[in-house]
């Protein structure tokens, strides 16, 4: 391996380097923005370290093949370090800005769900609970005036049939109910 395959390796490993620290930090503040539970930073962390590892070995396979000597470790190490003394503020800054018009944009969109949509399905609600409580009026209105005089027509002429019919004994609460409904549904 020549020298300039070997200095092309260290400088993807600085920026292999860099950009695990930029995800690092990155993570770092949005699962502290967001508030995960204790038990899901585990995974979070298992699939950061594998991602990390997968992107460090496929800027290795593409700068020297695959070798692994003491420089990438090195390479590795100095761009982590040097991200983390020049950069890191400027990311946190950049994400926490980024986070907060993602924050802004969700309630706008949040915002616009509810007028465009709750709204109108709530007002159309309450549009039909006044359409059917009115039309209830109408209706208890309707038979009170109208059903009473049918009814006691009904019951004039079928009063000589009923008066021969004998009840059984097990449908007696059947006819409290009937007299409960009718006397509920034309009070005076």
């Amino acid at each position: 391996m020549n020298l300039e395959v070997q200095g092309l390796t260290l400088l993807y490993m600085l920026l292999a380097g860099g950009m695990l620290g930029i995800v690092f930090d990155s993570y770092r503040i949005i699962s502290g923005h967001l508030h995960f539970p204790r038990w899901s930073i585990h995974g979070f962390d298992l699939v950061y370290w594998v991602g990390a590892a997968l992107f460090v070995f496929r800027m290795l396979y593409h700068s020297n093949q695959g070798e692994l000597r003491f420089y990438v470790f090195l390479g590795l190490f100095l761009g982590v370090w040097i991200y983390f003394l020049f950069l890191s503020v400027i990311t946190e800054r950049f994400v926490v800005m980024l986070m907060k018009i993602v924050n802004r944009i969700y309630a706008a969109l949040v915002r616009i769900f509810q007028i465009l949509i709750v709204g109108p399905l709530r007002l159309a609600w309450k549009a039909v609970r006044l359409l059917l409580g009115f039309s209830g009026v109408i209706l208890m209105f309707l038979l009170r005036t109208f059903g009473l005089p049918v009814w006691r027509l009904i019951v004039w002429a079928t009063s000589p049939l009923v008066r021969r019919l004998r009840i059984p004994d097990g449908l007696h609460w059947l006819k409290r109910k009937g007299s409960a409904f009718y006397h509920w549904l034309f009070k005076k």
